[in-house]
Formats: structure tokens, C-alpha cells, sequence
């Protein structure tokens, strides 16, 4: 089944980010080679493709997993999680409906 991650950052936490981020999209690209990975990426904090010092809001991930413990699971176990980027992250299903 396929889950949603929304993910919120800390604030002031685009070092952390930067510092976590080789681990995190490398956890991504492993799902990615599995084809579990459906989309997945920053929120700005600004209305802007780069925003810059400004930074991030959150992410957005939706992949395949065999149930919520195990997405719930690899949650905790995130890069970002761990360096202390996200505050809050919420795991759900998600039911893929278009395109």
C-alpha cells in the first residue's frame, strides 16, 4: 500500500538539512531502485524554486510499503529525523487515484 509522508521542519533547521541530506536522498534512491518511490521533495518556505537562505518547510514523500508500522517505522529511522530537521511527521494512506 502506498503512504504519505508530511513532514514539518524545525525552524532555523536548514544546517541540519543540508548536513543529513547525502543519507537521506540516498534512503530515497533505495526506494526508488525498488519502484516503491512515487514522488518526493521539499516544501520552500518561500514561494521560490531555490528559496535560499530562507529554506524549507517540510517534505513530502509518498512510496509503497507493506504496512503502516513498517512506513511508520522507516520514518523514524530517516536521516532527517534523526539530525533533528523534522518536528512533526505524520504517516498516512494514500490512495493513489490520478494520473
Amino acid at each position: 500500500m502506498l503512504y504519505a509522508f508530511i513532514c514539518q521542519d524545525q525552524p532555523d533547521s536548514l544546517q541540519q538539512r543540508l548536513q543529513a541530506r547525502p543519507e537521506h536522498l540516498a534512503r530515497l534512491q533505495s526506494l526508488k531502485e525498488q519502484g516503491r518511490l512515487i514522488i518526493a521533495g521539499p516544501h520552500p518556505a518561500i514561494d521560490s524554486e531555490d528559496p535560499g537562505q530562507a529554506g524549507f518547510s517540510g517534505s513530502l514523500i509518498v512510496a509503497e510499503f507493506e504496512n503502516l508500522a513498517a512506513a511508520e517505522q522507516w520514518a523514524k529511522e530517516d536521516p532527517y529525523q534523526i539530525a533533528g530537521v523534522y518536528k512533526k511527521v505524520l504517516v498516512k494512506p494514500f490512495k493513489k487515484v490520478l494520473p
